[in-house]
This record gives C-alpha cells, structure tokens and sequence, in this order.
C-alpha cells in the first residue's frame, strides 16, 4: 500500500511539473519579441510532379532491320498533341535488356501519348501513377500492316479507365477492319455493297458509343474519365457529359483540369461555329507547281471543290480516279477543283501529282498542312469540302457520290445542308503527326 501511495504522489508531482512547464513556455512564448518579417523563411513554390513510365520492349530495330539504309533511332518517347503540334515531354532509348524508363514531369494533369519507335503507341493519363508498360514494338512481320496491337497499362484507377477507353477503340476498329472485309467478301458491287459497308459501320458506331457512355457513367467520380467524355457528342451527349462533370467536380472541388476541358469546349465550339455551311470559308494560299501562289480567293465567283491530300494517303489517291470523273462533268459549269497537298516533303508531293496527272489546280502547304488543319478542323484525310461562288462553305467531308451532288445543288442554289453527326473514328486515312 506504501508503495502505491508514493507512486501515487509521485505522479501528482510529475503531472504538476508538466503543467508548470507548459505554462511557463506559454507565458514565454507571449512575451518574447516577434520575429522580423524578413527573417521568416519561404516556402519554394512545389515544381512540377514526377512520374516513372517502365516497361520492356520486346523487338526494336536490332537484329531485324534488313534494309540497305541505316536504320533510324528507336526511342520512346512521352508527348501531347497541341493542335497540329506534337511537344515532347520526356524521351529515353531501350537497353540491351529490352527494357526503358521514361521520366515525366506533369505540370498539368491530362492526356499524354507514350509512342514506342512511331510503331505502336497508347494514350495514358499522366497525374500521380507511376505506370508499366510493356510493347511489342518492331513489327517483323515481312508484310507490314499498321494495325499494332493493344497495349495494356499497368498503373492505377486512372489509367484503369484509361484501359477501358483505349480497348474500346481498338475493338471498334477491328470491328471496322472485319466489317469492311465481311462486306468485300460478299461479291456485291456498288450501292449494293455500299448500303451493306455503312449498316455495318452504323451498328460499329452505335456499338462504340455505348460502350464509351457506360464507362463515363460509371467512371464519373475518376479524373480521367475527362479524356472519355472527350468522345461523346457535345450536342447529342450534353446531358451525360454535364452530370458527369458534376459528379467528377464534386469528389474534386477546384481540380484545374475540369476548367481546362470546359474552355477547350467552348473554343472548339466557336470553331464549329464557324464553319457551319453558309458562313466564310478560312482563307488560304500556297504555292502552285510552277512556285506562284495562289488564294481560295482568288478563285471567287466560281463554285470550288477544295480536296486536301498527301502523297502517302491511299484513300486519297483512290479518290482521285472519281474526283477525274467529276471534273470532266463539271469543268465547263463555272467549277473550279483544287488540289492542297499536306505532304511534309515538297518532293514527296511533286512526285505524287505528277504520277496522279490531275488536269486541275495544285498547291503545296508549306507547313505540312498544319494552319489549314487548324482552321478547317480536320485530322484525317482525304478532306473534301465545297465552297459557293459566294467564298462560303457549303459542304464539308464529301466522298464518292456525295461529290457530284454537292456540287449541282450548290450550281442550283439549294440551301447547303446541316452537316451529318460526326462519326466515332475515321475511316479516312488518319494522321500520323
């Protein structure tokens, strides 16, 4: 009983020295003299986050390139599409051990591209989530044929989503390919094998587009759920994408990217707006063949089918065989055609229309098409629009038949149609920048 009693008193004495000692530095701590301003450290501002993107790389150039011509650098690298503009964030070759590791600094959260040798490539949402990512690279294939296959990402719930979306549109374009074979293989020729092409492309798309709504349905709480809603409608699909973006801005209030996708919205409506049919067709001009330029408005007061090429699209060159036929028909009717070239290489496109013999005008962009995609809003080709005698836009995406129509209801005077819904992925040859 002694002992406990002293302990006891012990702890009451111990307990009462720790409130004298608190008191006593509070008391100190109210009386002692603050610190001048000037002798208060800062706070550095936090630099940008750091993320780590490893994985193998199972066949480069190395032992498999069996051309005369040295074979170029394969690198990975880490960018992001700005407009017409590729920028590189991070770069890194791959080791005799087949392995690489990029390291990217995100100042802004988003949508990058992990490219691998320009031989397969998958979009990842760089924010906090080191990833791993394994290639199959080089393909060795004797014939090759640019349809990689899909690339998986190791990471985290963001780029979870991202797996999502991305095997979407990789299914949706297997599906194309499949579809497209299903139908040549029928036999059937013309409107026949045409109307089957497109009731096989529609289920496709319609199929695509479910699929991408359950995920930004049951995703809308992710970040990166912002890169899914970038491929619903935002007209059609305003709904979904408002309720999706108030859920994902609930669970992270002031997140920068929300904002980010909302001006991006609304800039490229703006765009769409002008350049609904009946409203001024941007301007442009290039040199001709012989190097004198020549303007769209130059050729005003006559109906002008404008076709944006490249010497490397086949869709393209196919298209001329019928843009030839339409020339004829049309030549002599106060319609003009005009050929623009996006081809990087002047040479390139020299050589492609002097092969192709088109009797029509040619002109060259001299920035690889960059300011006329940008103002024409396209990112794959051929791109074929017509403008009135008037300089207006009066169809935009024509192909085939489709050509010829346009062009005798624009000679006519019929009021230019509203433009069709666009479509998930283009079947157009899509570029490669």
């Amino acid at each position: 009983m002694s002992n406990m009693k002293n302990n006891r008193i012990w702890i009451s004495v111990a307990l009462s020295m720790l409130v004298f000692c608190a008191s006593a530095k509070t008391k100190k701590e109210k009386t002692a003299p603050a610190q001048p301003a000037a002798t208060v450290e800062q706070a550095a501002p936090a630099g940008p986050a750091t993320i780590t993107i490893q994985g193998t790389v199972q066949f480069t150039y190395d032992g498999y390139w069996d051309y005369p011509q040295k074979a170029p650098d394969f690198k990975m690298t880490v960018y992001q599409q700005q407009g017409t503009d590729r920028k590189v964030f991070a770069e890194a070759e791959v080791g005799k051990d087949k392995r690489y590791t990029l390291t990217l600094p995100v100042e802004k959260p988003g949508v990058y591209t992990v490219d691998c040798g320009r031989w397969q490539s998958v979009q990842v949402w760089a924010e906090d989530e080191n990833l791993e990512i394994d290639f199959r690279g080089y393909d060795t294939a004797r014939v090759k044929i640019k349809n990689p296959p899909y690339v998986y990402i190791k990471g985290g719930p963001k780029n979870e989503v991202m797996n999502q979306y991305n095997f979407c549109a990789y299914r949706n374009y297997q599906a194309m390919i499949a579809n497209s074979r299903a139908a040549y293989s029928t036999g059937l020729e013309g409107e026949a094998r045409k109307a089957l092409t497109d009731s096989l492309y529609t289920f496709s798309g319609n199929d695509y587009k479910a699929r991408i709504t359950y995920i930004a349905e049951h995703n809308a709480t992710t970040p990166s759920v912002l890169a899914v809603i970038k491929s619903l409608n935002p007209d059609t699909d305003k709904a979904l994408i408002e309720s999706v973006l108030a859920q994902l801005e609930a669970a992270h209030p002031g997140y920068a990217p929300i904002q980010e996708y909302k001006d991006r919205v609304a800039a490229d409506k703006a765009q769409r707006d002008r350049l609904a049919n009946g409203n001024p067709a941007p301007g442009f001009s290039y040199p001709q063949i012989d190097g004198t330029p020549l303007a769209l408005a130059d050729l005003k007061g006559k109906v002008v089918l404008v076709d944006f090429w490249a010497s490397w699209c086949g869709p393209c060159r196919k298209e001329i065989v019928n843009l030839k036929k339409y020339y004829e028909q049309f030549k002599d009717k106060g319609v003009e055609f005009l050929s623009v070239s996006i081809d990087a290489s002047k040479d390139a496109w020299l050589k492609a229309a002097a092969e192709e013999e088109m009797p029509w005008k040619q002109i060259h962009a001299t920035d690889g098409g960059k300011q006329v995609m940008t103002d024409y809003q396209f990112g794959g080709i051929p791109f074929i629009i017509l403008v009135d005698a008037e300089g207006n836009l009066y169809a935009k995406n024509l192909r085939g038949e489709a050509i010829p129509k346009a062009i005798q209801n624009a000679l006519d005077g019929v009021a230019p149609e509203k433009p069709a819904p666009r479509k998930s992925i283009s079947m157009g040859a899509m570029m490669s920048m």
